[in-house]
């Protein structure tokens, strides 16, 4: 089976074209991905309306590259999946519209993806992993903890009411004067800073449930920041390293609850999986090292040019489906918002939170 995903639901355009044989196994023929942080780095952070005209401009092009490099033709295809949300609306237009002209003209199925559930399997593309497993899905402004039983079928364990990780860190950094994209950029800063200078938040920390909680920890990096303006490159480091210390330690502590509610549902999970783009921060991958040790369980994580978007993983996701008999007709809508769990309800005294969606 062969099947080309498409993904622009942010700032990175991608096309891909993946192999997925009988027995389950696939191969990535091509995978090209064309960020936009040049267009975006002046604004500090993305801009919708310029994220949604550089697809435009880009896609035809990425397409033309993907198949090129794959060594095929359109006729070839089994199936054309693109990412039909959740995302910045624009974008995900441009990426679905462009999947619907290509299935049409080549009478080929559609797969409308979730993006996601495209981060939520793509460990079966790298690992050949089977269901069930325990999902730690930090991508975008979702950071989750879900039961993945089969294609389709996902468990919200917990999730953040409010930041997610990857906008904490991205916020941290604009607040101390760090360039876009923040996230690595925190990252690099930590690396030379004292974690035991600052006195920072573990927010969430004992309770049962396996919720996230950000915004009152990156509050705290804002005040001690304030109490010690004008910041020294040291002072930066310091407030990096403090605030990963605390993502990290929050983490793992929401990790081993997930991980128990997991068990207590569904039995012991075949692994811990952590995708998306903030599984691509070394510091967390350690951390999770140690949760899944801890809990007795594997590990595994794409590497981290699948972590972060990419259409190789909107492309697995639509074999996945497509597989399976899931195609998806002319009428699929784009969605800036697509429940993973369609059945996920926010916890008590969130419902009008992040968690509430």
């Amino acid at each position: 089976m062969l099947v080309l995903g498409i993904e622009t639901t942010c700032d990175e355009t991608a096309a891909a074209v993946i192999e997925r044989a009988p027995d389950g196994h696939g191969r990535i023929l091509s995978n090209i991905v064309r960020s936009q942080v040049e267009e975006h780095a002046r604004f500090g952070g993305v801009v919708p309306e310029i994220a949604a005209r550089a697809h435009v401009d880009v896609l035809d092009g990425l397409i033309d590259r993907a198949m090129h490099e794959a060594g095929i033709d359109f006729a070839q295809l089994d199936g054309v999946a693109a990412a039909a949300g959740p995302g910045l609306i624009g974008g995900v237009i441009v990426g679905l519209t462009t999947a619907k002209a290509i299935a049409m003209v080549h009478d080929t199925p559609l797969v409308a993806v979730n993006h996601l559930e495209a981060h939520a399997l793509t460990p079966r593309l790298t690992d050949g992993i089977e269901f069930p497993y325990c999902l730690f899905l930090a991508s975008g402004g979702h950071t989750q903890i879900v039961a993945v039983i089969g294609v389709g079928q996902y468990v919200r364990l917990g999730t953040t009411v409010d930041d997610a990780i990857g906008e904490a860190f991205d916020k941290v950094a604009k607040m101390l004067g760090l360039p876009y994209p923040g996230g690595p950029q925190v990252e690099r800063a930590a690396a030379d800073g004292d974690v035991a200078r600052f006195a920072l938040p573990r927010p969430m920390q004992g309770r049962p449930d396996a919720n996230f909680s950000l915004s009152g920890l990156k509050t705290a990096v804002r005040n001690e920041a304030s109490r010690i303006t004008p910041l020294t490159p040291q002072d930066i480091s310091d407030l990096c390293a403090s605030f990963q210390a605390a993502v990290l330690d929050s983490t793992a502590d929401r990790l081993s609850v997930g991980l128990k509610l997991f068990r207590e549902q569904f039995g012991a999970p075949r692994a811990l999986v952590a995708a998306g783009g903030v599984a691509a921060n070394q510091a967390i991958r350690g951390a999770l090292h140690d949760v899944a040790k801890e809990a007795n369980t594997q590990l595994i994580m794409p590497p981290p040019s699948l972590c972060t978007d990419n259409g190789a993983m909107i492309a697995w996701a639509g074999a996945e489906r497509l597989a399976l008999g899931m195609t998806d007709t002319m009428e699929a809508q784009p969605r800036a918002r697509w429940l993973l769990d369609a059945n996920a309800t926010a916890p008590a005294g969130f419902t009008n939170t992040r968690a509430g969606f």
